[in-house]
């Protein structure tokens, strides 16, 4: 199983996309022990999103979709929408 998933930040007041072929849960906290990178920049971190794929271009062509909404709206609309079903 391969996963999107958008992470959120409170002190960047910004969102992180990214796809993974482990947990999201295991890889926050990757993210969240980070010196490198651009989530290195803050460690309040939370998942916000996840979907799931069966296979890892499916959810690789997601990744780059949500990406290119470039959009915290749109993305906040996904968010608050995925979590009302």
């Amino acid at each position: 199983m391969f996963y999107t998933y958008i992470l959120y930040s409170e002190k960047l007041k910004g969102y992180y996309i990214g796809f993974t072929s482990t947990s999201p849960q295991l890889r926050l906290v990757k993210h969240l022990q980070a010196t490198k990178g651009h989530t290195a920049k803050a460690k309040d971190w939370v998942l916000v999103h996840i979907e799931s794929f069966v296979t890892k271009q499916a959810a690789m062509a997601r990744e780059k979709e949500l990406k290119s909404w470039k959009s915290k709206e749109r993305i906040f609309k996904l968010i608050t929408a995925s979590s009302t079903e």
